[in-house]
């Protein structure tokens, strides 16, 4: 199932790590704090507990938002490469 995961996490080693969590679950990053791939649901549960116990007592805002086909084939999107210079 296609999932977002977004968060807002104060603390720079924390955010890091939960960033290195989400690409080890293969992930993609599609923003500096946004996520989107292919979990499922047995595998969204254990890396929100993973994140979860990384974040403990800190300050931080964790979401993960599983997407149906349908909706994530509906998604709307605009994408622009850098261009290098020459």
């Amino acid at each position: 199932m296609k999932c977002l995961l977004v968060y807002d996490i104060p603390h720079d080693g924390t955010r890091t790590k939960i960033a290195d969590y989400c690409l080890d679950y293969g992930l993609d990053r599609i923003q500096y704090s946004a996520f989107w791939g292919d979990l499922t649901r047995g595998q969204q549960r254990e890396l929100m507990k993973k994140i979860g116990r990384r974040l403990g007592k800190r300050p931080g805002i964790i979401q993960l938002f599983p997407i149906c086909r349908n909706d994530w084939k509906a998604r709307l999107e605009i994408v622009q490469e850098v261009k290098e210079k020459e």
